[in-house]
């Protein structure tokens, strides 16, 4: 079975209802194929339109009245709002692997008068109630996806060829109380997440939900080295300082034992300030390479600009006080010490592997978005590697 590349575009609707984690968890845990981009969109009018005259196909296995009221649900509900003109989002998860469409239109699952319980993303969160006439009451399709490889193709052509000028860190999507000031924050889900298909992501993100913010950026990111190098700088001294009491405590105790006489405090410290930087260096090395895949040692520095080989999901969050409300729902860097219910005590295990990053404040934030480029366009680049220009 040859490889393919297949989407999944969660509507308006359930980026609102906050159900992004509960039904990426769903198509990474289920599908068998690799989460290979993801982008968040806010489109135009014109994109509305394109798209609502390629939802109606022969190819899709739902009848011609479902696939009319798929056109109407688009034209009204991801067009811009007719009242304000503002954008609403939509967030697009792409996928690769070996029979990736039928995979994840599986998942997916079809919207039917006759459903029986919540086997598929739709059954859980899509909606379709008739009235005793027989007439659409309410309906919600909760996801988008294509029936087919040709159709996978044509739409994603088409959304690639907006992603540039429809999509990234989407602005002026949220609306606010007079006096509320949102700010912007950045998460990375870590990738000890990524190890082997898991709910994992779709979890800690289903937490996040918790802070009532919204996601107004996502990217898959493959961190370089330079990247994580430049990422975690600050901490870099910080480790080189630190952990010269309890580095020099252990030098201290593996060497009286091993030559059998006391050393001095004096000693002791002599130690620490050797030895203290060294450590700090390698504890240094240990996070780049859990971040990037390569440590700096191990990499000839011309590769250092090259994505590395262990993902995380970047993503960006909107809302007032975001940077509080995000740190506060992650809970502490060391897992031991994060309160019950934090994503920290609930995903974490050491001080390194602890589920996910947030910044610390804005300035931060500032920072690490300059590093990690949460509106860069790796969605285009996906797509095209695969299909060729759009």
């Amino acid at each position: 079975m040859s490889q393919q590349l297949a989407y999944v575009i969660i509507t308006p609707y359930s980026l609102h209802k906050s159900r992004t984690g509960g039904i990426l968890s769903r198509l990474i845990t289920r599908s068998g194929v690799e989460l290979a981009a993801a982008r968040m969109f806010a489109p135009s009018a014109e994109l509305v339109k394109q798209y609502s005259q390629a939802i109606v196909s022969k190819n899709d296995p739902q009848d011609s009245r479902i696939q009319e009221l798929l056109q109407n649900y688009i034209l009204q509900n991801l067009s811009p709002d007719p009242k304000t003109g503002r954008r609403r989002r939509a967030m697009v998860l792409l996928f690769k692997g070996e029979d990736a469409v039928r995979k994840v239109r599986s998942v997916v699952g079809n919207i039917s008068l006759d459903r029986r319980g919540g086997e598929t993303i739709r059954d859980t969160y899509g909606d379709l109630i008739m009235s005793e006439d027989n007439q659409v009451r309410y309906f919600e399709p909760a996801v988008f996806a294509p029936p087919s490889a040709d159709e996978a193709e044509a739409k994603l052509k088409l959304w690639t060829r907006y992603s540039d000028t429809d999509a990234g860190i989407v602005d002026n999507v949220i609306s606010y109380l007079p006096g509320e000031k949102p700010q912007r924050t950045l998460v990375l889900i870590k990738p000890e997440n990524f190890r082997f298909p898991s709910g994992r992501p779709g979890n800690v993100i289903d937490f996040f939900s918790r802070t009532g913010l919204y996601i107004v950026g996502i990217k898959l990111h493959r961190m370089s080295v330079a990247q994580a190098m430049e990422f975690y700088g600050p901490v870099r001294e910080v480790l080189r300082t630190k952990l010269k009491d309890m580095v020099a405590g252990k030098a201290k105790a593996s060497l009286e034992k091993e030559f059998g006489f006391k050393l001095t405090g004096d000693n002791e410290k002599q130690l620490g300030d050797i030895l203290g930087p060294v450590f700090g260096d390698n504890q240094f090395e240990t996070i780049v390479k859990f971040m990037s895949g390569t440590a700096p040692s191990e990499t000839p520095e011309s590769e250092w600009s090259k994505p590395g080989s262990e993902r995380c999901i970047a993503l960006v969050y909107e809302g007032v006080e975001a940077v509080r409300k995000i740190r506060d729902v992650l809970g502490p860097t060391d897992p031991s010490k994060a309160p019950p219910g934090s994503i920290r005590r609930e995903f974490g295990q050491t001080i390194m592997i602890n589920a996910a990053h947030a910044s610390d404040s804005e300035e931060s934030a500032n920072r690490e978005f300059g590093i990690v480029k949460p509106g860069e366009n790796n969605f285009r680049q996906v797509v095209e590697e695969f299909y060729g220009k759009v």
